[in-house]
């Protein structure tokens, strides 16, 4: 073969040859045949960070532009790309409209207050200006946007705008948080996959979206080459350790797809907040948290909801399990409150009785799979322009009168103002169902530069 030197790990090389039917290997049916090498790039193989041994995930976010090199991560990153095309297919056979909502925003969706600020950095600005001293720079962010302007945490209310406008709306964006948590399934940018779906008047229809679409995307995803290239990398090495032996076991990840995409008449387990608080206290010698109504869920009450109430299917497969109705003083304020006549009935489809709610609840509902908990949100949006006002006034989000605007949401007012109607939506951890579907324990590992506390490389 004529090329071969100059050949090192991490060259760029142009191969010529033949594709010939494989001769010697059981496990495909054709090889390359290789006649010529053109080496393209060279690379210096003694200082390559990238090695043919086993590195470990936690060496391999260090070079997150060179990561994807490796054949786990390219395989990921194909994955991505599988799953950004299931659901496209997805929303556009549902006459779904896809949107881009904007990325710097004038408020706090969540209202929690973990946003990015937006600034502007003035060179010619000078906080001292006293000879040897460095000169500083002055914020000039209220002069540029005329107020503070923030990194969106979330498309929706936006969404709700485009929604009544063009009917069923979706979009994939960048999302950011600027939360301190340093754990497997945070980060500080990622991906929400949100849709609105107006003149809705039942929680029920964004539940069953969320389950058609995932049960849809997984099995699409499933088919294609990406998941096949996964699930044969953890057969084909002989390796003693390889970048495979990090994820989750191999049964265990089907298990998982089995839940996604199993098909039946019963749809996926739902349980009411209340019933699964009761459910959990009957079990509280298990957490380190003692469950109650105020206090909301911890992750260790999610895992355990998800592993008991969705691992009863066929085959120990892993439906996910849907909680809905959590209390109103712990949810969004823009979450439309639960029908008094409601609040002793369960969903359409689901077992509770409601007979276990200690306060006023909310028609919202949480998705949660084994181990990565939390992976999907909604809700019906509160539609009616007094009641909303109401619950902002409540809450301390209404400024002074001498200060324009409901700090920053008048416009989102104005949609109730003018032609408002019944409408609800959800919200998907793009990244997170990655993880969860490719076995990958850290999010950070499906990411290709992942942001989060303290790390922004490149």
């Amino acid at each position: 073969m004529n090329g071969r030197s100059g050949l090192r790990v991490g060259a760029a090389v142009r191969l010529h040859g033949s594709w010939v039917p494989s001769k010697y290997a059981t496990d495909q049916s054709h090889e390359l045949k290789v006649d010529r090498v053109d080496i393209l790039g060279a690379s210096d193989s003694s200082t390559y960070p990238i090695q043919k041994k086993y590195q470990t995930p936690e060496y391999l976010r260090t070079i997150p532009h060179l990561r994807s090199r490796t054949p786990l991560n390219a395989a990921i990153l194909r994955l991505r790309s599988d799953a950004v095309n299931a659901l496209t297919r997805f929303f556009s056979s549902r006459d779904f409209t896809q949107t881009h909502p904007p990325i710097v925003t004038s408020s706090d969706c969540e209202g929690g207050g973990e946003v990015f600020n937006v600034s502007v950095q003035n060179p010619e600005s000078s906080i001292d200006d006293t000879p040897g001293k460095q000169r500083g720079t002055k914020n000039t962010t209220d002069t540029f946007f005329r107020g503070p302007r923030y990194l969106t945490v979330s498309t929706q209310l936006h969404l709700e705008a485009l929604a009544q406008s063009v009917g069923n709306v979706w979009t994939l964006s960048p999302t950011f948080r600027a939360e301190r948590s340093d754990t497997s399934r945070h980060m500080s940018e990622f991906y929400m996959l949100e849709a609105e779906m107006p003149f809705v008047d039942e929680m029920d229809d964004v539940l069953e979206l969320v389950e058609d679409m995932l049960r849809e995307v997984t099995t699409d995803m499933y088919r294609a080459r990406a998941a096949t290239e996964l699930r044969e990398r953890r057969v084909s090495s002989n390796a003693s350790r390889t970048a495979e032996d990090d994820l989750v076991s191999a049964d265990e990840v089907e298990r998982r797809w089995a839940g996604m995409m199993h098909r039946s008449s019963a749809r996926w387990p739902r349980i009411r907040y209340g019933d699964a608080i009761t459910l959990l206290q009957a079990q509280e010698h298990r957490f380190e948290h003692k469950p109650t109504w105020e206090d909301g869920l911890h992750s260790e009450h999610e895992k355990y909801l998800a592993t008991t109430l969705g691992s009863t299917g066929a085959n120990g497969m892993y439906q996910p399990v849907f909680v809905t109705h959590y209390p109103r003083d712990i949810k969004a304020f823009y979450m439309r409150p639960t029908a008094t006549s409601a609040q002793t009935a369960g969903t359409r489809d689901g077992p509770s009785s409601g007979a276990n709610e200690r306060g006023a609840t909310v028609d919202c509902f949480d998705l949660l799979v084994p181990d990565l908990c939390e992976i999907a949100g909604g809700s019906m949006r509160e539609h009616r322009l007094a009641d909303l006002q109401e619950v902002m006034q409540a809450r301390g989000m209404v400024r002074p009168s001498t200060t324009p605007g409901f700090n920053g949401l008048d416009w989102y007012l104005d949609l109730r103002r003018w032609g408002s109607c019944p409408h609800g939506g959800f919200g998907l951890g793009f990244d997170r169902l990655l993880s969860y579907l490719a076995g990958v324990p850290n999010i950070r590992d499906v990411v290709a530069f992942p942001r989060w506390h303290g790390r922004c490389d490149c």
